[in-house]
């Protein structure tokens, strides 16, 4: 069978081999934390509350009314729809990867190292996209929504930091090999 360079000749996966679950698992993992914590807890904002303000013409659907919280929700519901999706896309290519001791690959860091850098990907794809460029929404609405926009941001940079270094942290494995005999450092 053929190799890489670093992938045992079983054909059990490196660092890299989960680069892509992790990072879509993670890009839908912190799409829920939004949607579920900012969008339905806190009830801060939802999809379509700054229309009134947007930059590309989107109808206002004010919150504070039946019919505009009805659309806010619906839209809330296509967001939480589409993190679903990823969730479901990420577990999906991870499972098809990784055939054998699936737990290690669950406990390992660089799973989880990739999983943070999708979570800081999607803050930072969805801030600048949503809150600075469309303008449909923002974290806090208000006077001092600028600075929470920005704290949605350095959030996102400090996830996608702090991803990348749990990732370099871990250790490649061979899920055949009895635990504790990582290979390489991650990639």
């Amino acid at each position: 069978m053929a190799t890489t360079t670093g992938q045992a000749q079983s054909g059990l996966p490196r660092s890299a081999d989960i680069r892509l679950p992790g990072i879509v698992l993670g890009v839908g993992m912190g799409g829920f934390v939004d949607g579920i914590l900012l969008h339905q807890l806190l009830q801060w904002h939802h999809m379509l509350t700054s229309t009134n303000h947007d930059r590309i013409g989107v109808k206002y659907y004010n919150p504070h009314t039946v019919s505009g919280l009805e659309m806010n929700t619906l839209w809330d519901g296509v967001f939480h729809t589409v993190c679903w999706i990823a969730v479901l896309l990420g577990l999906a290519v991870l499972y098809s990867r990784v055939t054998h001791n699936r737990r290690a690959v669950w406990t390992s860091r660089v799973l989880w190292g990739w999983m943070l850098v999708g979570w800081g990907l999607f803050n930072l794809v969805e801030g600048l996209l949503d809150h600075q460029i469309l303008g449909i929404h923002h974290v806090h609405g208000g006077p001092h929504q600028a600075w929470w926009d920005a704290g949605f941001l350095v959030l996102g940079g400090l996830l996608l930091v702090g991803g990348h270094l749990l990732r370099r942290s871990g250790r490649s494995f061979d899920p055949c090999a009895p635990a504790g005999h990582g290979k390489e450092r991650g990639a």
